[in-house]
């Protein structure tokens, strides 16, 4: 059982987590609707970007098994074994050789491969060169590993507290900032590019539409780094909080951070603007030149797929 050093006891933990993920995991259901609208909305079935419309919906269907899962465990803490199992709710919630508790962590860690998997792809369109993508590759791979002896661990480990001390400590916390590092670097990369594309790009209205999407993808990326940054800040002081954030909040927050580019990129009103200075005044314009990754946005914008480079 959870000693009351690490905080909040696990099952009012296992409460206010439960109930902030549900609120979460509403925002996602609401964005997933918008996403597939953005996918499909007067769009022919081979227009559609098919790879990332599947990992749009395996992020919704990873993160609806969580919730259920959640709710399940909930509801058997709380109600079925309240005073059948040792030690009372606080216990069960501390059992992490359950079976659901994997479940759970698999569930994670796809979730986790797919989100990133995506981060370093977007890098890689829009660089157009392997050697950059390289280190963010390796990392992922580190990620994997991490990830997969780490569900392993968990369901080895005898309770809450030896989360913190056992050899599924060092795996979480390698699992942790691995997972955080490639989320960073690959978003700076990614952001970095355009940044430096819009640098060389004079006209005003293209320099307009080229500002939020790198606003888009920052947000994104920070919005996913923080959550990993808090799960790093509680795990080092050996804090419950690592059970709110790991078991519960990043499974949403995820699926928030990868649905959030394409809504905000889609009802950005100096998209079209972007369109039509991009593909009529970078050519001609001042001689500037077209390297191949511009064209790749170039040719991107004029079939009104953004999606096409972003993911």
């Amino acid at each position: 059982m959870a000693s009351t050093d690490t905080g909040m006891p696990l099952d009012a933990a296992a409460i206010m987590s439960t109930v902030l993920e549900g609120i979460l995991y509403g925002f996602s259901v609401l964005m997933f609707i918008g996403t597939i609208w953005i996918f499909t909305y007067k769009k022919r079935t081979r227009d559609v970007n098919r790879p990332i419309a599947a990992v749009a919906v395996l992020l919704f269907l990873l993160s609806t098994m969580h919730m259920v899962i959640d709710i399940i465990q909930l509801e058997d803490g709380l109600v079925k074994y309240r005073n059948t199992f040792p030690g009372g709710p606080a216990a069960f919630f501390a059992d992490y050789t359950q079976e659901m508790y994997v479940v759970k962590a698999a569930l994670s860690l796809m979730q986790t491969l797919l989100a990133d998997g995506v981060v370093v792809y977007r890098c890689y369109v829009i660089w157009q060169s392997v050697r950059v993508v390289i280190l963010p590759c390796m990392v992922w791979c580190a990620v994997a590993v991490c990830g997969g002896f780490t569900v392993y661990d968990l369901s080895l480990a005898s309770d809450a507290d030896s989360v913190f001390t056992d050899q599924a400590g060092h795996w979480v916390t390698a699992f942790i900032i691995l997972t955080f590092t490639t989320n960073l670097s690959s978003s700076g990369l990614l952001a970095y590019r355009i940044w430096t594309i819009e640098r060389n790009i004079s006209t005003v209205h293209t320099r307009r539409g080229i500002r939020p999407i790198v606003r888009v993808l920052v947000d994104a990326a920070v919005l996913y780094s923080a959550i990993n940054l808090s799960a790093i800040v509680c795990f080092a002081l050996s804090n419950n909080g690592t059970y709110v954030i790991g078991n519960f909040l990043i499974s949403p927050t995820i699926s928030i951070s990868f649905y959030m580019v394409f809504i905000r990129i889609a009802i950005n009103e100096d998209t079209q603007k972007f369109v039509s200075a991009f593909s009529g005044t970078v050519e001609a314009d001042r001689g500037i030149p077209l390297h191949r990754p511009m064209q790749t946005l170039q040719i991107a914008f004029r079939e009104n797929n953004t999606s096409s480079w972003l993911k």
